[in-house]
């Protein structure tokens, strides 16, 4: 990615008098199984992110440093995770888009990890409530498994293939989660599944992978160069 589309790579005075958008990733640091990395949520928002800035290709849409934490305590049975939990996170966001929103017009948080959804509506509510033009985005893909499944690991194949020990990779229970969510609830995802996959990534292939990604860039470019915000804050 060109610099001049990174904020990271900005000096103060470039950022002077513009109608900016700031497009923010936001991960986690959580197992994902025997073969994925800790990161692979922050690498899938971070990757969505950038190409869709690059495919909108304006100088006054900005891709920021991807909050690397999240509200991960599902997983927090497995060594590797690490969670700020839920209230941190949503008073993280707030602040985030408070500062933000100083000196930038709008800012729009892509999210890469579905337990950070609640704490991610949440802030963004409050943001718009006290009249920031603040929104979010979920990374979410059609026919997705649950997690370090067929699509993470399809996703990582592509995008960061050296990262996925392919040696590894085994299936998880693929029972659906909505008939696991009590022992979810109870006991998180070691409860239920003893390798931390929900899903099955023996199938994964990059090339769908590619696909995916193609798919989730192009429909963040859209609804950057629309932004219509919906009423519970999402980017449409």
């Amino acid at each position: 990615m060109t610099p001049a589309l990174e904020l990271g790579a900005r000096v103060w005075s470039d950022l002077i008098d513009r109608d900016l958008t700031i497009v923010v990733p936001v991960g986690a640091v959580e197992q994902h199984g025997p073969h994925l990395p800790v990161d692979t949520d922050g690498r899938i928002a971070t990757d969505i992110a950038r190409h869709a800035v690059e495919s909108v290709a304006d100088g006054d849409v900005l891709l920021a440093p991807a909050i690397a934490y999240g509200a991960s305590g599902e997983h927090e049975g497995f060594p590797g995770t690490v969670s700020i939990g839920a209230d941190v996170l949503e008073r993280l966001i707030v602040e985030y888009g408070r500062s933000v929103c100083r000196w930038a017009a709008r800012v729009v948080f892509v999210n890469g990890h579905g337990g950070n959804a609640l704490a991610l509506a949440a802030a963004v509510a409050l943001l718009r409530y006290e009249g920031r033009d603040a929104a979010w985005w979920p990374c979410a893909f059609a026919d997705a498994d649950a997690h370090a499944g067929d699509t993470e690991t399809s996703l990582l194949l592509s995008m960061s293939p050296g990262a996925v020990r392919v040696d590894a990779v085994e299936a998880g229970v693929t029972t659906p989660v909505a008939q696991l969510m009590d022992g979810l609830r109870s006991g998180g995802v070691a409860a239920v599944s003893p390798n931390g996959v929900l899903g099955d990534p023996t199938s994964a292939d990059a090339a769908r992978g590619a696909a995916m990604r193609a798919a989730g860039a192009s429909a963040l470019a859209t609804s950057l160069q629309a932004w219509t915000v919906r009423d519970d804050g999402r980017l449409a």
